[in-house]
């Protein structure tokens, strides 16, 4: 299974706009909250594997 770095670029309401990490991407990946970590802010470090999402630091 592959796995993906992302950056927490920002957060709207119920929804938060990821940014990769682990390639060059301007490209911003909208994911609703219910799928990540509760405790995420912007800034926030992510890797997704296996259909999950978890802050890395």
């Amino acid at each position: 299974m592959n796995t993906f770095l992302y950056e927490v670029a920002g957060i709207d309401g119920d929804y938060a706009n990821l940014r990769r990490t682990d390639i060059e991407s301007d490209e911003l990946k909208l994911v609703a909250r219910a799928l990540l970590p509760a405790e995420i802010s912007e800034g926030t470090k992510l890797k997704y594997e296996w259909m999950q999402y978890e802050i890395i630091e």
